[in-house]
């Protein structure tokens, strides 16, 4: 029942972080640079994954999610210097224009897009462990 419960924690925190990044790009008009794109490449997915995971009690989708969720933490990491720390700024290759390094928000100081993205993942992350094997389709 509980692996239930985890599976339903991920679709929502996942569904969350989804609709907070249209929310950005689509209400709020501001331009996602590459690093964000590949956050939104391997977060979009994982709403659809834990969805059908949850209806079909298919708590193997555990192993696709937490590996998706590590890459895009480590992303989402390396975002988030690449905005806090001069040193990483100065060897941005990715983002040709700089705009991987631009912040639009920025509240209590410390919490910037990259770093929603990365908690999200990190939540997730944590939720994939908690799911336990030996249960149904697996």
């Amino acid at each position: 029942m509980k692996n239930k419960l985890y599976m339903q924690l991920i679709f929502i925190v996942s569904l969350v972080a989804t609709l907070g990044s249209l929310y950005f790009s689509e209400i709020r008009e501001y331009i996602p640079c590459e690093f964000c794109w590949y956050q939104r490449i391997l977060m979009y997915p994982l709403v659809i994954i834990s969805l059908i995971a949850t209806i079909k009690d298919d708590y193997g989708a555990r192993l696709y999610i937490r590996v998706m969720s590590i890459i895009g933490l480590l992303i989402g990491l390396y975002h988030y210097g690449l905005q806090k720390f001069d040193f990483l700024k100065d060897n941005l290759n990715a983002c040709s224009d700089g705009s991987c390094a631009g912040v639009f928000i920025n509240w209590f100081g410390f919490i910037t897009i990259p770093f929603l993205s990365l908690t999200a993942f990190f939540i997730i992350i944590v939720l994939t462990f908690l799911i336990k094997k030996g249960n149904k389709n697996e």
